[in-house]
């Protein structure tokens, strides 16, 4: 079956064909047709599969169809997704799949110039591509207006809706005409974030192309079970191999990527590090140098297991372990990707083991027990023997908080609110735009206008958070 055959249109075809896309992936022949029809629709399929081209191709054929002009300050179409990242990575196909309907498209999210966002929508878009705190600090600032949206996507809406965006998608919501097109695309669906689907969806068609939280069958997993301290030894015996063509690191935290950056430095690996405390030209220089092979490693956070479409990628290496077993499938996903085959390596700590049960209960995969590699007792000694003075301290003290609450006994939703970096970590930071009220300002609170709630007037001591990564209503 060929992408005509799908109700295409010809200059879509022909894009699809520019990028030498020729036979429709599962989840597209299901779902382009049904969205030709206006239908809602919920689409669950592994990540790499094309989820971008299935909802972009057949919205911007309605879109052309419509031949309704755009208003400034308005788009058509509106696109949310979790991260800058993706975000990007979407906008660039919505571009590539349009360039021959004439569809204008935009990018809407933080880190980047302000003025630049409300310049680029001062005419109005077709397409629409966001994060939600930048959408609605510019919505806020009458420089966005969503009253004549004809479509919304929330790709990875699992993400959108379990880590801190329900607040701030709900709102936008309320902005929406009623009569619309609203599609949902993930990787994984558990059934506490389906019921939050069902409030934004209308009647939709479910969309199955393999079983929820199930890991890409062509990536062969592993877990090597070792000491929080030998883990650099590890990873750099592993790095050093021939096989590892381009590797992407994994840590639960923004401060423990940046360390194995450096410790990978010390071994003479060259590493880049994605996260949401580095700015937006930063990140986006590290994933240049990445996808150039300039940087072969590339040590994220989760953040970046949502946005990061690189081609080659070799091998996923598991640091840490995630606290959330669904952020497992989406970093894995991010080889094996386009039919190709891939390696998971996960490191397991003695503390992290009911974590890995969590894994292993999600996606019905037991990784095969990897033993320790030849010449790791010596790197090892030799990493103790160079440690800077003061090293064991620092490490002790970034992960002193990450593992005192107990793991998640279930797979159901966190609280609204909770942290998609450092999460089990006091000030760990939160997912793009989350947790954040339309025009940047916090609450006020009792004792201080305009402050943090629940600080006490009087630069009184801030109330600490337990380690378990969960907010306060108040925060």
């Amino acid at each position: 079956m060929s992408f005509a055959h799908l109700g295409l249109a010809e200059p879509l075809v022909r894009a699809l064909e520019a990028k030498g896309y020729t036979t429709p992936t599962p989840i597209q022949k299901q779902s382009i047709p049904t969205l030709l029809e206006g239908r809602d629709l919920l689409g669950i399929a592994q990540t790499g599969t094309g989820k971008t081209a299935a909802f972009v191709l057949p919205s911007i054929q309605r879109l052309v169809n419509e031949e309704k002009r755009v208003l400034p300050t308005h788009c058509r179409m509106l696109v949310l997704a979790p991260t800058r990242e993706l975000a990007s990575q979407i906008a660039d196909s919505a571009r590539d799949y349009g360039k021959f309907s004439k569809m204008s498209v935009a990018t809407v999210f933080g880190g980047t110039s302000i003025n630049k966002n409300r310049q680029d929508m001062a005419r109005g878009v077709d397409i629409l591509v966001a994060t939600p705190g930048r959408l609605l600090d510019l919505i806020e600032q009458r420089f966005v207006s969503l009253a004549t949206l004809e479509i919304l996507v929330l790709d990875e809406a699992d993400q959108m809706l379990d880590l801190g965006f329900i607040h701030a998608l709900r709102k936008i919501v309320r902005m929406l005409p009623k009569q619309r097109q609203t599609l949902f695309f993930s990787a994984t669906m558990p059934n506490a974030i389906r019921e939050l689907a069902d409030q934004f969806l209308k009647d939709p068609v479910t969309v199955k192309v393999a079983p929820v939280s199930t890991t890409a069958e062509r990536v062969d997993q592993h877990v090597t079970f070792i000491n929080q301290a030998e883990k650099q030894a590890l990873l750099t015996i592993l790095l050093r191999d021939e096989s590892v063509e381009r590797a992407l690191v994994f840590t639960r935290t923004k401060h423990g990527a940046d360390r194995v950056v450096k410790l990978l430095g010390h071994a003479g690996i060259l590493a880049n590090a994605i996260h949401g405390n580095k700015s937006q030209p930063q990140r986006e220089r590290a994933l240049a140098e990445f996808k150039a092979g300039k940087a072969r490693v590339l040590v994220a956070t989760d953040i970046a297991a949502r946005g990061i479409d690189v081609s080659g990628v070799s091998h996923v290496f598991n640091f840490e372990l995630p606290n959330v077993p669904e952020q497992y499938v989406h970093r894995i996903g991010r080889t094996a990707r386009a039919g190709a085959s891939g390696v998971a390596i996960s490191f397991c700590a003695s503390d992290e083991r009911p974590y890995l049960r969590d894994i292993e209960k999600l996606t019905r995969v037991k990784p095969n027990v990897m033993e320790l590699p030849e010449g790791f007792t010596a790197e090892a000694a030799k990493i103790k023997a160079n440690r800077p003075a003061g090293a064991d301290d620092e490490r002790r003290r970034d992960d002193s908080g990450r593992h005192r609450a107990p793991p998640r006994a279930t797979h159901a939703a966190r609280p609204t609110g909770q942290r998609a970096e450092g999460a089990g970590r006091p000030g760990g930071g939160r997912p793009e735009g989350a947790g954040r009220p339309a025009g940047g300002h916090r609450p006020g609170g009792p004792g201080r206008p305009g402050g943090n709630a629940g600080r006490p007037a009087g630069g009184g001591p801030r109330r600490q958070h337990s380690g378990g990564g969960r907010r306060s209503p108040a925060a």
